[in-house]
C-alpha cells in the first residue's frame, strides 16, 4: 500500500475552506496513492483523450510492471523522450514506481544533445516515438548502456536479437496482469535527473530525490492554492523543473493537467479557452508575446492565477497582463533546478513591489551572504543561498561542479557532527528592510563597465519601459577603455533608428550614464534555449563573431 502522511496544505477551494490532504512520501504515489481518493476525476486532458485518476494509475502500474519484467534494476535510468502525451507521464511515474530513475528529455534538443544525456546518465531504457527514434539515427549506435528502446506508437515490436532490443508500448504493458512486486524505496532515493539547458556548456544533470519533488509539490500547491477544481495548462516543457511542477502540484491537489505543445502564442490562449484553464505558468519571453494578444473572454473568466518563472518579468509586461486579467492572481516566482523553487511574491504584494522576487517558499530558508558566508545587511547585494528539503542531491557524475555549487550551511553550530548542504545559487540579490528579496543578476551574466558591476535585468527593465520592444537582452561586449560596453539586442514591431532613439531616451531617464546602452541591435527574433529562456551566451558569441558588421 502507498505510504501517506498527513500534511496540512493551506489551499482555498470553492468554499474557501482549509483542508487536510494526504501527502505521499514517494513521487509515484501522487498518482497511485490518490487514485481512490480522486477516482474518476480527470487527471490528464490530452489532444485525443482524457484520463481519470483511476485510468492514469492503471497505466502507471502497467508501465512499472512492464519495466520490472523487462529487467530494469533499482536505480537504473529510463530516458523518456516524447512530446506531451499520456505515455510520457505514465513512463516517468511508472519508472518511479518500478524503482528506477526517470530522465525527461526535451523534444526540441538536437541529436547530439540527446546522445550526451543518454550517455551521461547511462540510460538503460529509452521510451520514445518512432519518429524521434528514427531522427536519432546513428547517434544511438554508440550508447553502450542502452539495452531496450520502447516505441509508444508502434503496434507490435519485440526484436530480441537486435541491440538495443526494440519493444512496443503494447508489449511493455502486457506485464500488467502479473504480480506487481514494486521495489521498496525511501524518500531520499533518487527519483529523477533533470538536465539543464546547457547554456554554459553541455547539459548537466541535476539529481532530485522523491523528497525533493514531493516537498516541492506540497509547497507550491500550498501557496498557489491548487485544488481539485483546477485545470492547469502545462505550457512549459516537462524536462524543465517548473514544467514538471505543473504535473506534481496538479496531482497532489487532484487537479486536471492539460497536456499541450504550442507552436504559436495564440495557441496557448485557444487551448486555455477550450478547456477552461484555471492556472498558467510561463517564462518572460512567452509572457512578452502573450501580452500583445487579445485574451478571450472565456480565459479572463476561468483563469484563477498566472505565475512567472525563469527570469524577471518586465514591469511593463506585468502591467499589461494585469490590465488584461484584472481578476486573475499573479504569482512572481524565482527558482533554480538545483532547489526546484526558492521564493515567490504573493499576489497582494505585486502592486506594492513588482520588481521583487518575494520571500522564501514554505519549507525553505533563503540567505543572502557575502563571499565568506557572513550575512549581508538589508540593501547589501550578496549571493542567494537556499537551504531546506528542496536542496537536490547534486549534479550527476560531476563531483567537481557539485562541490562548487553545493556547500555547507554558513555558520553551522559547532555541536552538530554533520554539515548541512545548501545550494549557492550564483545569483546576486539583496533584501530590503522587510525581508523582501530583489534579483540583481547572475554572476556569470553581470556586465563590468567603467568599474561598475551592472545587472542586465536592470538595463532591460528600462528598455522595456520605452514601449518599443517585445523582448530584449542586454549583453556586455569587450571595450578597450571601459572594460565592457552594453549592447541591447531587441525585437520590436517598428525597429529602426527612431525606436533606437526612443529607447536611449527612456534609458537616460531611468538609468545612470554608465548603465545606458552604447548600442541597440535589432533582430527578427532572439535565440532561446530549450526551456524558452533567451540564450545570452549564444547572443554574446554571435556578437563576438560578427563584430561591428552585424550592428546597426
Amino acid at each position: 500500500m502507498p505510504r501517506l502522511r498527513q500534511h496540512r496544505v493551506h489551499r482555498k477551494s470553492n468554499t474557501e475552506e482549509t483542508s487536510l490532504l494526504a501527502t505521499p512520501i514517494l513521487l509515484h504515489d501522487l498518482i497511485l496513492g490518490h487514485a481512490a481518493q480522486f477516482g474518476d476525476r480527470p487527471a490528464l486532458i490530452g489532444r485525443d483523450e482524457t484520463l481519470s485518476y483511476e485510468n492514469l494509475a492503471s497505466r502507471v502500474s502497467a508501465v512499472a510492471a512492464g519495466l520490472v519484467d523487462s529487467g530494469l534494476r533499482a536505480g537504473e535510468r529510463v530516458a523518456v523522450y516524447l512530446n506531451k502525451r499520456p505515455e510520457m507521464i505514465a513512463g516517468c511515474f511508472g519508472t518511479s514506481a518500478a524503482g528506477g530513475v526517470f530522465v525527461p528529455v526535451n523534444p526540441v534538443l538536437k541529436k547530439a544533445q540527446v546522445r550526451h544525456i543518454l550517455d551521461d546518465c547511462t540510460a538503460t531504457i529509452l521510451i520514445t516515438s518512432a519518429a524521434f527514434y528514427n531522427n536519432l539515427g546513428q547517434e544511438l549506435a554508440g550508447c553502450a548502456s542502452l539495452r531496450t528502446v520502447v516505441l509508444v506508437d508502434v503496434d507490435d515490436t519485440q526484436q530480441q536479437k537486435q541491440s538495443p532490443r526494440m519493444l512496443s508500448w503494447t508489449r511493455l504493458v502486457e506485464a500488467h496482469g502479473r504480480k506487481q512486486d514494486f521495489r521498496q524505496r525511501i524518500d531520499n532515493d533518487v527519483a529523477s535527473i533533470l538536465y539543464t539547458s546547457g547554456s554554459t556548456g553541455k547539459p548537466k544533470g541535476v539529481v532530485l530525490s522523491h523528497r525533493n519533488m514531493v516537498a516541492g509539490a506540497a509547497s507550491v500547491a500550498g501557496y498557489i492554492g491548487n485544488n481539485a477544481e483546477d485545470r492547469i495548462l502545462a505550457a512549459l516543457p516537462f524536462s524543465f523543473d517548473a514544467g514538471f511542477s505543473q504535473l506534481t502540484t496538479g496531482f497532489l491537489a487532484g487537479a486536471a493537467v492539460i497536456l499541450f505543445d504550442y507552436l504559436l502564442p495564440l495557441d496557448v490562449l485557444k487551448v486555455a479557452a477550450r478547456h477552461g484553464a484555471t492556472g498558467l505558468t510561463a517564462v518572460p519571453p512567452l509572457w512578452n508575446q502573450l501580452v500583445k494578444l487579445e485574451w478571450p473572454g472565456e480565459v479572463r473568466q476561468s483563469l484563477r492565477y498566472i505565475a512567472n518563472t525563469g527570469g524577471a518579468m518586465p514591469t511593463a509586461t506585468l502591467k499589461k497582463l494585469r490590465a488584461q486579467l484584472p481578476d486573475t492572481k499573479v504569482f512572481l516566482m524565482y527558482g533554480l533546478t538545483e532547489s526546484f523553487r526558492s521564493t515567490y511574491l504573493a499576489p497582494d504584494q505585486v502592486d506594492k513591489r513588482p520588481t521583487s522576487i518575494g520571500k522564501a517558499i514554505p519549507n525553505a530558508q533563503i540567505l543572502v551572504v557575502r563571499d565568506d558566508g557572513s550575512h549581508c545587511a538589508p540593501g547589501e547585494p550578496g549571493e542567494l543561498v537556499h537551504r531546506g528539503a528542496l536542496v537536490s542531491l547534486g549534479y550527476w557524475n560531476d563531483p567537481e561542479r557539485t562541490a562548487r555549487r553545493f556547500k555547507p550551511l554558513p555558520g553551522k553550530a559547532s555541536e552538530l557532527p554533520f554539515e548541512e548542504m545548501t545550494v549557492w545559487s550564483g545569483d546576486t540579490v539583496y533584501a530590503d528592510d522587510e525581508g523582501y528579496l530583489y534579483f540583481v543578476g547572475r554572476k556569470d551574466d553581470m556586465i563590468k563597465s567603467s568599474g561598475y558591476r551592472i545587472s542586465p535585468s536592470e538595463v532591460e527593465e528600462a528598455v522595456f519601459g520605452s514601449g518599443c520592444v517585445s523582448e530584449c537582452a542586454a549583453i556586455g561586449v569587450p571595450h578597450p577603455d571601459i572594460g565592457q560596453a552594453i549592447v541591447v539586442i531587441a525585437c520590436g514591431t517598428n525597429p529602426g533608428e527612431q525606436a533606437s532613439a526612443e529607447i536611449l531616451v527612456a534609458c537616460r531617464a531611468a538609468l545612470p550614464n554608465f548603465m545606458v546602452p552604447a548600442q541597440i541591435v535589432w533582430r527578427d527574433k532572439l535565440p532561446k534555449n530549450p526551456n524558452g529562456k533567451i540564450d545570452r551566451k549564444l547572443l554574446a558569441e554571435e556578437l563576438a563573431d560578427s563584430g561591428d558588421e552585424s550592428r546597426e
